[in-house]
């Protein structure tokens, strides 16, 4: 088992003013089936607000805590702007309790900070970008996640993204500078059925250890063999390796290269 340092995460309860209570659904859609399967249980949450957006533009703040939040990997930042208004953003490396940020069309390239991409410069780490002007960001807010600018070109700025994607995205569209913080999380290892519980995870059960009437991949005598030409879901579809993404997806005219491209050595 291991875990991560919370040398640098406040020991304080979350701001009550932007916070709520998270109602668990254990995998259940409304007619109470299960559509998700291995859900369910796990310790009681609650929801912070973040502010992935720019709605304090212009207004400059000062962090006041970095936090824990149990609903995504990476931690948060308590700001309190100039205003009196307290809001929680994506914590970036670095960022630090007395920290100034600012959120504006045009900022200085410190970790924290959000611009619109049309002055961001070339090379420098992003996260938290918008697709579309004003809707708030929706890409890059995992831990340890950062994307990068490579190019400026007709109105669009070319955002290499974690997975190795090039995508065209407005200038217009803002993003938060730096990389987001949390980064050993991808190292971490659970050590206990116990600890997956507490997470909510239930027992994920193998297809090749169910009945046939229970799965593609079930019966058999002892360990067989899947025994068919492709892997299947439980619901008959191929699995493992099939694309899933439409062919003629209207926003695959904006994807300048394509996350499969093979990376020259």
């Amino acid at each position: 088992m291991t875990g991560l340092d919370y040398s640098g995460v406040a020991k304080k309860r979350p701001e009550k003013a932007l916070t709520r209570g998270k109602r668990r659904t254990g995998g259940r859609n409304s007619a109470g089936r299960i559509t998700s399967r291995f859900r369910g249980g796990g310790h009681r949450r609650k929801l912070r607000e973040i502010e992935f957006g720019q709605r304090k533009r212009g207004v400059p703040g000062v962090v006041e805590a970095i936090e824990y939040d149990p609903n995504r990997t990476a931690f948060l930042a308590l700001v309190r702007y100039r205003d009196g208004d307290r809001r929680y953003i994506l914590a970036p490396q670095g960022l630090v309790a007395g920290t100034p940020v600012l959120i504006d069309e045009r900022t200085p390239l410190k970790s924290g900070n959000r611009a619109m991409l049309k002055h961001i410069p070339v090379g420098i780490e992003i996260h938290n970008v918008e697709l579309f002007p004003g809707k708030g960001g929706q890409l890059v807010r995992s831990a340890g996640s950062a994307a990068r600018i490579v190019a400026h070109e007709g109105g669009y700025a070319h955002v290499e993204l974690p997975s190795s994607e090039v995508r065209r995205i407005p200038e217009t569209a803002f993003a938060s500078l730096g990389i987001v913080s949390n980064a050993e999380w991808i190292s971490l290892t659970e050590g206990k059925a116990g600890r997956s519980r507490w997470r909510g995870r239930r027992p994920h059960v193998r297809g090749s250890a169910m009945n046939p009437v229970d799965h593609p991949h079930g019966g058999g005598e002892g360990r067989a063999p899947i025994g068919l030409k492709h892997p299947k879901t439980p619901w008959g579809k191929p699995a493992l390796g099939v694309k899933t993404r439409k062919r003629k997806k209207p926003s695959g005219i904006f994807i300048v290269r394509r996350r499969q491209h093979k990376r020259r050595a």
